[in-house]
């Protein structure tokens, strides 16, 4: 308990570092996704108490982890952006998805978090996550270059495995690059409680990656000039890397 109380930083510390400071939203994440060996939901804000009403700059970072023996497993909504055309009309720009990523592990409750790979569901990759039942699977492939003469180059393929007992389930990433001669492989055994929490949780991110939930309430007054974007988010984007 003494070397993890050392590795991961206080609440005040967070707070300065948000705060007062220019923060490495990276070094932020690492700190955040620090040595455990079991679920967790972490949150770093900034303090809403000392921002002017109305402000919507502030960085959340709330994902939903799963750390087990030889890898970790994260889930993040990211949202949508919107661009505000000339005739005020308020129009998606860029749809949002529910970023997964996954690190290696080093060592007894230690994790590379520089060594992640991403994987980013779109909405209807996120259906077929909500509706697996106890003993199905499914498996999604992702390529940068798909219809491009650079197809095959980078791919990515995830897939969900129930276990055989419908005890849970294996979620795997492996990812190929040609460019640079790699191979990664993770798999992370997910129990039904975690499963059952990556399934409501997603669920209720859905309507907002879509950009749905701006149809059922009033959008923000102050959107002055053209091409303003809402809801932004400094969050890596699944080909970053």
């Amino acid at each position: 308990m003494m070397k993890l109380s050392r590795l991961l930083p206080s609440r005040h510390q967070l707070s300065e570092m948000l705060l007062y400071g220019k923060p490495d939203v990276k070094d932020i994440l690492w700190r955040l996704h620090g040595c455990t060996s079991h679920a967790n939901i972490y949150t770093a804000t900034n303090n809403y108490a000392a921002k002017a009403p109305g402000h919507t700059g502030d960085r959340i970072f709330a994902p939903y982890t799963v750390y087990k023996g030889k890898a970790a497993l994260s889930l993040t909504p990211v949202l949508p952006t919107f661009t505000k055309l000339d005739s005020g009309s308020v129009v998606l720009d860029r749809r949002g998805v529910v970023m997964m990523r996954f690190w290696p592990s080093i060592g007894e409750r230690k994790y590379d978090w520089e060594k992640r790979q991403l994987f980013a569901l779109s909405a209807t990759e996120v259906g077929s996550l909500i509706s697996l039942g106890p003993r199905d699977s499914c498996e999604f492939f992702h390529d940068p270059s798909m219809l491009s003469s650079n197809a095959g180059q980078v791919r990515k393929s995830l897939s969900i495995k129930s276990h055989q007992d419908g005890s849970g389930y294996f979620v795997s990433l492996n990812v190929v690059n040609n460019i640079s001669k790699t191979k990664e492989y993770f798999t992370v055994p997910v129990t039904t409680a975690e499963f059952a929490v990556m399934k409501t949780a997603c669920n209720f991110a859905l309507p907002h990656i879509m950009g749905w939930d701006k149809l059922t309430r009033e959008m923000p007054g102050a959107m002055p000039g053209r091409l303003s974007k809402v809801d932004t988010q400094v969050l890596d984007s699944e080909w970053d890397k």
